[in-house]
């Protein structure tokens, strides 16, 4: 706890996780929906490329987490002690 409330360690990364799931539910729901609503064509390319689209995202996302950890290790290896 003592990390999570002096930043110390980041919390977003595992929220982006959870949101993760949750998009790819909503991108299957919609997906779905207009699969036997509208078009079934329209459906599967809400399938596709909106599963695609959002793990894009997500990743983008990780990466500046993940780049702000590395620079935080040099930054930590080049400090004098």
């Amino acid at each position: 706890m003592n990390q999570v409330l002096f930043f110390d360690s980041m919390l977003t990364p595992k929220i982006i996780t959870f949101v993760y799931w949750l998009l790819l539910l909503g991108v299957a729901l919609s997906g779905l929906g207009t699969m036997f609503t509208t078009s079934f064509f329209a459906g599967l390319g809400i399938l596709i490329f909106g599963a695609i689209g959002v793990r894009i995202w997500c990743e983008l996302l990780i990466v500046l987490f993940k780049i702000h950890e590395n620079l935080r290790k040099l930054a930590d290896k080049d400090q004098p002690l």
